[in-house]
């Protein structure tokens, strides 16, 4: 009995003795406290861990797609590219090896993907209770491509983009090209090159360089089309009759080859004809917008055969603000000196005949002028349109209104604003139905010296031009300065090339 009052009172007291009670109390919910707090260090731990493992992966899954794709790595180097991404570029944590580990890595050449799984074990804070330090698992995995890039670049050469005082519009583009062209062709394998780039400078008309005898230089009358000169009417060569006898389709013989034919119509013409081009016409004068090789036979309304040479205008004066633009056009090339050399020799002078120019971008695209290209010791010129294996991009830029157009115009060339934008649109719309993707860019279309109308026009037609936008990725772009002009190219090349993550 008295142990069972000395118990009660025991408890009584330790009831009583607040102090005491406070202490224990404290202690208990500080522990419960700390292990809380450490318990969210962990957890915070294992997610910064998770989350930069996760990105740094990625990026070397991208990085190395890419690289397989340019042909700078092999499949079989993918581990080596991988592990080298996250030794180097990776966060401070992943800058050794042993900070991660490479799971698995599968390049399935079939589907052309790059699969990477990694883990890495966090260094916890407060490891309560012997718990081992848990691990994270991420994983990533990218698309990669071999097919072939085909971009040809047309550059506003015109007037407007004269340097003004401290403004330099024609400076800023030349170092916007290079620095294209540089991003585009550099670290590609020179013996399985992946990306060729062609340049279309303009103003009134395009200099078209050495594919000058695809031109048919209209004499100063009225009428006179490619038609006028037969197989009757050229002498013969080195005594024969022909040098080859083509037989058409309706079985016509006795026509000279195309180069016996561009040679004799390139002989006829002065010393110092210069080389430009403005558009092709049909026989009656107006736009023809095929993207047709110059070798193309037809027929005229009298049954004579002719080739479809792209005409230079009569009414081109070649002199003044009509000049021919001083950098010819460069077919598709590898060749980054070549490119660099017609971006050093622009000049800017001239109107803005953007859809003569729209169509030479066409043509530079067109497997239909390959043979022409080649002929002229310029490459192999534009392949096949091929979905899978080949893809062609056309990058489209302006400073101003298209202003400038002469088949079907009988006066007043250079005030054709909206038929050259008419003409614009078809070709563009020709052009996205071969299967190019058509980027434009608008350099400096809010100067207040445009008339709102004006600028409203102008961008009217570079949007109406460009492929239509597909999830992030834009087709349609404004640059004000040299550097968003910069940022302009760069980011369409981007989009071009970007491999997007499947995980």
């Amino acid at each position: 009995m008295r142990q069972a009052l000395d118990a009660k009172g025991l408890t009584k007291r330790f009831a009583e003795d607040r102090g005491g009670n406070f202490v224990v109390l404290t202690g208990v919910m500080l522990t419960a406290l700390c292990m809380a707090v450490g318990t969210a260090v962990d957890v915070a731990q294992s997610y910064h861990l998770k989350s930069s493992l996760q990105t740094a992966l990625d990026a070397a899954v991208t990085s190395t797609a890419r690289d397989i794709t340019l042909g700078v790595i092999k499949p079989e180097d993918a581990r080596k590219s991988v592990e080298k991404f996250l030794n180097v570029n990776g966060r401070a944590i992943f800058s050794t090896q042993g900070a991660y580990t490479i799971n698995t890595l599968t390049v399935d050449k079939t589907a052309r993907t790059l699969d990477v799984t990694a883990f890495a074990n966090v260094d916890l804070a407060f490891p309560f209770f012997g718990v081992k330090d848990p691990r994270v698992d991420v994983g990533s995995a990218a698309i990669y491509s071999d097919k072939q890039v085909e971009v040809a670049m047309m550059l506003d050469v015109t007037g407007s983009m004269a340097k003004k005082g401290t403004v330099d519009k024609i400076g800023d583009l030349k170092k916007a090209a290079s620095n294209a062209v540089h991003t585009m062709l550099d670290n590609q394998d020179p013996k399985n090159p992946r990306i060729r780039v062609a340049l279309i400078p303009y103003s009134s008309s395009v200099n078209t360089g050495d594919l000058s005898r695809s031109v048919f230089v209209e004499p100063d009358k009225k009428g006179e089309l490619p038609s006028s000169t037969t197989s009757t009417e050229l002498p013969p060569e080195d005594g024969s009759k022909m040098v080859k006898e083509i037989k058409a389709a309706d079985g016509t013989k006795d026509f000279p080859t195309y180069e016996r034919y561009t040679a004799e119509l390139a002989n006829a013409l002065p010393s110092d004809q210069d080389k430009c081009a403005t558009e092709r016409k049909t026989l009656d004068g107006k736009p023809d917008f095929s993207a047709d090789g110059p070798d193309t036979l037809r027929k005229d309304k009298n049954g004579k055969l002719y080739y479809a040479l792209v005409n230079r205008d009569k009414n081109l004066s070649g002199a003044g603000m009509n000049r021919c633009p001083d950098a010819p056009i460069v077919p598709l090339t590898t060749d980054v000196k070549a490119l660099e050399d017609s971006i050093e020799s622009f000049r800017a002078n001239g109107y803005t005949a953007g859809a003569i120019a729209i169509q030479w971008t066409s043509y530079m695209l067109s497997q239909s002028w390959s043979n022409v290209i080649k002929n002229a010791g310029l490459g192999d010129g534009p392949g096949a349109s091929d979905s899978k294996h080949r893809s062609k991009v056309a990058i489209l830029m302006t400073d101003g209104q298209f202003n400038t157009a002469f088949a079907g115009v009988s006066k007043n060339f250079n005030g054709q604003g909206a038929t050259a934008r008419g003409n614009a649109e078809t070709l563009c719309s020709n052009m996205k139905n071969a299967g190019v993707e058509i980027y434009t860019i608008g350099f400096d279309l809010n100067d207040p010296k445009m008339s709102a109308t004006e600028r409203d026009q102008a961008k009217a037609v570079l949007k109406a031009c460009a492929t239509p936008d597909t999830g992030s990725k834009k087709h349609y772009f404004e640059a004000s300065t040299g550097e968003e002009l910069d940022a302009a190219f760069q980011s369409i090349i981007a989009n071009n090339e970007r491999i997007a993550l499947t995980k």
